[in-house]
């Protein structure tokens, strides 16, 4: 994966963060994209030593200005952009009696309007790059990929987040959709779902007593590692997948095809 640039939104924490060092690792130059300028400048200092091939840049990814900024600087600074990772998401609690329209706009402003506008400017600059091949028999010479960040929750639901369930419903047809109209040029668009993932926003939500009841419904036993999921975007950004487009791959640890309550065993 040499020499490839990675935006990776929402970057600066949790999945996001570790799928940019995993695309550093992999020799990536990658883009950290996300709105906490705070948790950006600390993802800075954790890869200094990679130097020139990560950068931060302050990005609110339902403002189409600020999208349109973060692509024109990520093509000036690396001169090209060959994966998106849509990653920036935020859930919060309501449900049809409680949730203030306020809030259900502003989730799926982040969660839905925001992957489409950064896919959108993207999409944009590679298509204008293959449009400016001199040899254009090949449509797929530099394979683009673009990975959303999707949820279990766009398969089965919750009765207190509907927002963020609405919005991951909304990510995976999104990605159905732009992966038939962007396969002939090469362009392939993959989702992930993951189930629950020890990562800080999963922490604010959960109590002790949750966290018991999902390791209960994973047939694995636990939560995922933020890593086990970045491990799957590389993947799919690899050409390892060049053949994958418009599937969402579930890293749910057995939970979707679960049926029944997993018995746990007690410990002292």
């Amino acid at each position: 994966m040499d020499k490839r640039v990675v935006i990776v939104t929402g970057g600066a924490k949790g999945i996001g963060l570790a799928c940019v060092r995993r695309f550093l690792e992999d020799g990536c130059y990658v883009v950290i994209a996300d709105h906490d300028e705070e948790a950006g400048a600390t993802a800075l200092l954790e890869f200094e030593s990679f130097g020139e091939r990560v950068k931060y840049f302050d990005c609110d990814v339902s403002d189409k200005l600020s999208v349109h900024n973060l692509v024109a600087e990520t093509i000036g600074l690396y001169g090209q952009i060959d994966v998106l990772v849509n990653n920036a998401g935020i859930a919060l609690k309501g449900g049809i009696t409680d949730m203030d329209e306020d809030v259900f706009d502003k989730v799926l402003a982040v969660n839905l309007r925001g992957a489409f506008l950064v896919s959108k400017a993207v999409v944009t600059h590679m298509l204008e790059e293959i449009d400016g091949r001199e040899d254009r028999s090949r449509l797929s010479a530099r394979p683009y990929s673009i990975i959303n960040m999707s949820s279990i929750n766009d398969e089965v639901s919750l009765p207190d987040y509907l927002a963020y369930t609405v919005s991951k419903g909304g990510l995976r047809q999104m990605t159905k959709s732009m992966a038939l109209e962007l396969a002939p040029y090469g362009i392939r668009v993959n989702g992930i779902g993951p189930g629950s993932v020890k990562t800080a926003m999963l922490a604010s939500v959960v109590d002790d007593k949750a966290a018991n009841k999902i390791k209960k419904r994973t047939p694995m036993g636990r939560p995922a590692l933020p890593e086990e999921v970045a491990s799957v975007a590389s993947f799919l950004a690899s050409e390892d997948a060049s053949y994958i487009t418009g599937q969402i791959i579930y890293v749910d640890g057995g939970r979707l095809a679960l049926n029944y309550m997993m018995e746990l065993e007690e410990t002292d």
